[in-house]
């Protein structure tokens, strides 16, 4: 069964950066994208990034174009999310997603991650 594993994460300041890393713990060909979701207390989980492992193609949410900016080491199966110019809205549970994305948008996020915090104080 394949896990992938998170780190980074924490408390900043608005106006800091993040960076946020997830690999997998072995490779698997049933995979062709790998991106982040995040969830807010109260609120529905959503879709902050995500890229075609092989293509290296990226998606973002409006909320955070322009600041967060995913990579990926395709050998590896690993991503990172930067995030810079952080708002206290983006206060959230950060969840790695890995899975098969069809014309851009997830069809299966299959394997994910155990989550780690981000908390951006004002």
């Amino acid at each position: 069964q394949v896990q992938l594993v998170e780190s980074g994460g924490g408390s900043v300041q608005a106006g800091g950066s993040l960076r946020l890393s997830c690999a997998a713990s072995e490779y698997t060909a049933s995979i062709n994208c790998m991106g982040w979701f995040r969830q807010a207390p109260g609120k529905e989980r959503e879709g902050v990034a995500r890229i075609y492992t092989v293509l290296g193609i990226t998606f973002y949410a409006d909320s955070v174009k322009g600041r967060f900016t995913i990579s990926r080491d395709n050998a590896k199966q690993s991503v990172t999310l930067q995030m810079n110019n952080l708002k206290t809205e983006d206060t959230a549970m950060y969840y790695c997603a890995a899975g098969v994305c069809v014309d851009g948008s997830w069809s299966q996020a299959k394997y994910w991650g155990q989550g780690t915090q981000v908390t951006v104080s004002s």
